[in-house]
Parts: C-alpha cells; sequence; structure tokens
C-alpha cells in the first residue's frame, strides 16, 4: 500500500490528495500536524529531510518527497484519465501553465502569508532552515496575488480550463491557489467572471468536493 504523509489543511498535500484522487490511486494517508512543526521532528526528517509535506512512500519502500516527483509517478502507474497532457503540445501545455501558476499565484501567496502571520514567525520559508519574516515581501506578495488573478481570469475568457481543453494539473494547482489566497483575504473579485465560472465548476469535480480548503 502506498503511504502518503499530509496535513489537511495545507494547500500543497491538497494539489496531491486531489490528483490522486482523479486517478482512484488509494493511499494509507499519514497526518504530520505542521502547527505542532511535527515536521521538524526527528521521525519525520528521516522520511523527508526536507521536512514538507506531501511525501509519498512507495510500495517498495521510495519517498517521493516533491509533488513533481508524486505527479509523475501517478501520471505513470495510471495513465488515464492523464492529467499531464495527452500529445506532446499538451504536455508542454500543461507543464508551462503549471509552472506559471505555481510562480506567480502559489509563490505569491506563500509569501504574504509566511512573511505576515504570528506563527510563522521565523519560519518564512518551508524546510529545515528557520527564516525571520520580511514584511516587505508579505505586501509584494499580496500584489503579486492579485495581478496573479487578473492575469488567470484573462486565460479562461472563453474556456473550460486552463491549459488544455481537458482538466489536467494546471486547473489542480489553479483551483488550490484560489483558495489559498483566502488566507492573506485575497479572493476572486466580481468582475474576474471567467476566473469565478471556472472556479465553480472545478470546485464540483467529486475528487475537489471533500477536500479542505
Amino acid at each position: 500500500m502506498l503511504v502518503f504523509y499530509d496535513f489537511t489543511p495545507a494547500p500543497s498535500p491538497r494539489r496531491a490528495r486531489i490528483f490522486l484522487a482523479e486517478k482512484a490511486i488509494e493511499t494509507e494517508t499519514v497526518q504530520v500536524n505542521l502547527r505542532t512543526r511535527e515536521q521538524l521532528g526527528e521521525a519525520y526528517r528521516a522520511i523527508n529531510p526536507q521536512c514538507t509535506v506531501p511525501a509519498l512512500k512507495l510500495e517498495d519502500g521510495t519517498i517521493l518527497t516533491e509533488n513533481a516527483g508524486i505527479f509523475a509517478f501517478a501520471e505513470a502507474f495510471r495513465p488515464d484519465p492523464p492529467l499531464l497532457g495527452r500529445t506532446p503540445t499538451e504536455k508542454g501545455l500543461v507543464a508551462t501553465w503549471n509552472a506559471r501558476i505555481e510562480q506567480e499565484g502559489f509563490a505569491a501567496v506563500a509569501e504574504a502569508l509566511r512573511n505576515s502571520s504570528p506563527a510563522m514567525k521565523d519560519r518564512a520559508l518551508t524546510g529545515p532552515i528557520d527564516y525571520p519574516q520580511i514584511p516587505e515581501l508579505a505586501e509584494r506578495g499580496k500584489r503579486r496575488l492579485e495581478a496573479f488573478l487578473d492575469m488567470l481570469d484573462a486565460r479562461l475568457a472563453g474556456r473550460d480550463h486552463v491549459a488544455v481543453d481537458t482538466f489536467s494539473l494546471a486547473d489542480i494547482t489553479g483551483l488550490v491557489v484560489v483558495d489559498f489566497g483566502k488566507m492573506v483575504k485575497i479572493e476572486p473579485r466580481d468582475d474576474h467572471t471567467n476566473l469565478r465560472r471556472w472556479h465553480a465548476t472545478v470546485s464540483a469535480r467529486p475528487s475537489v468536493g471533500r477536500q479542505a480548503r
């Protein structure tokens, strides 16, 4: 049985949970409490020295400690439905848009949250090393997130999905980022009509419906 190391409220493992649910890949789940900094303890460091979630332990004992690795494994393990694209062109588009969403959206929310939340004092970056907060980065992160939502709304004009004509990893990452933005009190505006339409549709998918937001 695959073992998935999770923390339900966190956005990064949520991406993997949705991806695995779309693939109908079952796992045993182990919760790692980030609020109590369990990820920094010796027991979890032995599993993932980077002290991050998610991680996925395969049946042969291999441990994948990055979402990119989990996605690649799951796509190869169960190719249907394809979430990384079918053709070479689609694969390129999914990878491109997923990277943009990670860089322009996910990183922006993380920058805003981790540099402003009292609970993350001296934990401005994930990982085993403590880094101090920089308040100016929090404000920059919020501005970046607002620009990201504008960009994504424009991309979704006349489109049902972000990258290609079918649901893909780019939609999963985009959905999680939009929901993650609520943590810094930034959500799609009323005039983000394309974004709000898309968000409602992808949020209704069975793989998403029971996921923490």
